[in-house]
């Protein structure tokens, strides 16, 4: 048990704080108070949490009157910690502390599998899961077992605020969608939301999350993507015909200008150093997008958001219907994105019916078995494009004229830019309502819509109409 601690190491870190007070946010950064073996000095160092927060001295003195008041002082301990000869270089004795405290950690889990695998006999998938959520707390450091207080919640409340107030006047609270006008109504996706964007076939399901993931590794953000239904080589294609604006079709097969060559190389150089990690298996559990998700982001903090396309073909481990194992991979995607502190965004289809509607935008009864997915989402987005329908409407009335004989001409006409809809279906904490994009198909991109902004019609004196004086208005986009 000895190697699983060491209390001169901790007394000599704790009294370094004590003679060098400006010392401890540094250690503070690295060290919990879960850190410590010995219960005292966990009360010594959360009480110097404490008077840290009231801005208070921590010397000998306020640590006596703050142990006091909490009832854990011991005046034998405390000479013990005051007798320690203080160090300046405090890294290897925090890596110390860090090491075996980890330890501890792994030997209560050993013993933790023992019993759950052994005397609760739970199932092996549910042990695996255990067992990999556990160490990765260990690895974050994150193990919290343990209710919170309302004194803990309110100050982490505060900062939260203070963090909010720092940011001025900006909309943008979460990590940024990658539009301007979705932000606005989101004020970006929350850390440990659950996002679902669905969407029937041909509406651009997978370009508009695709266009959030290039935005984001343009910020140097990290993207996890699992993709179950497109090799990561088509992904990428799309990503660099959204960057350089050269039509897909192009790039497809290789027909591009010396200029085009140029623009190609450059955005691939660039994106070969991003943070984009592409999962393109083609199978998933909530096990394995779990599994591989906690790994990816221990080993990469930088990882701002995780996409899955799509939700439906996910495959659960329920044995009572396809319903029972949407509910569990949804859930357990909820669970994954609170415990990772990142948004989860994952797409999902609609069902067929809404095309026996005349009115087609999407509504939340709409989503394929929609009560889990409905319940556990924190944002559910629907991406419609009205020019979709209308095509295949002309489409039919020209296959209807034809088999009748009849000559028919259509006023449609296809556009390299098309009016897109983002309706916001539910959203938690905020608004529903639209948000205007376009889509720009060539290069499968979405860009936000310019509002047209509001113009001044000026009259001369003689021509101004009675209690007017400058009249403001709305002109609508050509």
């Amino acid at each position: 048990m000895e190697n699983m601690y060491n209390l001169n190491i901790e007394r000599a870190v704790l009294s370094a704080i004590i003679f060098d007070p400006e010392i401890y946010e540094e250690i503070a950064a690295k060290l919990s108070p879960q850190d410590f073996y010995l219960p005292f000095h966990q009360y010594v160092f959360t009480a110097m949490e404490e008077l840290s927060r009231e801005e208070k001295p921590i010397d000998e003195e306020f640590l006596k009157s703050k142990l006091k008041s909490m009832g854990k002082f011991d005046e034998v301990a405390m000479l013990e910690l005051l007798s320690a000869n203080p160090i300046s270089n405090t890294a290897a004795y925090l890596a110390e502390i860090k090491a075996k405290s980890a330890k501890r950690a792994l030997a209560t889990l050993a013993t933790e599998i023992k019993k759950v695998t052994i005397e609760d006999d739970l199932p092996a998938e549910e042990v695996m899961n255990l067992v990999e959520k556990k160490l990765y707390e260990i690895t974050q450091n994150n193990v919290n077992e343990d209710f919170r207080d309302s004194k803990e919640i309110t100050l982490s409340m505060l900062d939260e605020i203070n963090r909010l107030k720092a940011l001025g006047n900006s909309k943008l609270i979460g990590v940024d969608t990658g539009f301007k006008n979705l932000n606005e109504k989101t004020s970006g996706f929350g850390k440990g939301d659950l996002v679902i964007i669905a969407a029937r076939p041909a509406m651009g399901k997978t370009a508009f999350v695709l266009n959030m993931a290039l935005k984001a590794i343009e910020r140097n953000e990290g993207v996890a993507f699992f993709s179950l239904e497109m090799p990561a080589e088509q992904l990428m294609l799309r990503l660099l015909s959204a960057k350089t604006s050269i039509p897909l079709q192009q790039l497809r097969v290789g027909d591009l200008t010396d200029e085009q060559w140029s623009q190609l190389s450059a955005a691939t150089d660039e994106l070969a150093q991003k943070k984009l990690f592409v999962d393109d298996g083609g199978y998933a559990t909530i096990h394995h997008v779990r599994s591989k998700l906690r790994k990816l982001k221990a080993q990469h903090p930088e990882i701002s958001i995780a996409i899955i396309d799509y939700l439906q073909l996910m495959s659960g481990e329920g044995r009572e219907g396809r319903q029972q194992e949407v509910s569990e991979i949804s859930r357990g995607l909820k669970q994954l994105a609170r415990e990772l502190q990142i948004p989860i965004v994952a797409l999902s289809q609609l069902n067929r019916s809404l095309e026996a509607r005349e009115n087609k935008r999407p509504m939340l009864s709409d989503l394929r078995e929609s009560g889990a997915i409905e319940q556990d989402a924190d944002i559910i987005l629907f991406v419609y494009r009205d020019d979709v329908y209308r095509e295949a409407k002309e489409k039919e009335k020209e296959m209807k004229a034809k088999a009748e004989g009849k000559e028919y001409t259509s006023d449609f006409r296809k556009k390299p830019e098309e009016d897109a809809e983002i309706i916001i279906g539910k959203q938690r904490n905020g608004p529903t309502g639209t948000v205007d994009l376009i889509f720009q198909k060539r290069y499968t991109r979405f860009v936000d819509a310019v509002k047209s902004p509001a113009f001044e019609v000026v009259y001369e004196d003689s021509e101004i109409p009675a209690n007017t004086g400058t009249i403001n208005v709305d002109m609508p986009s050509i």
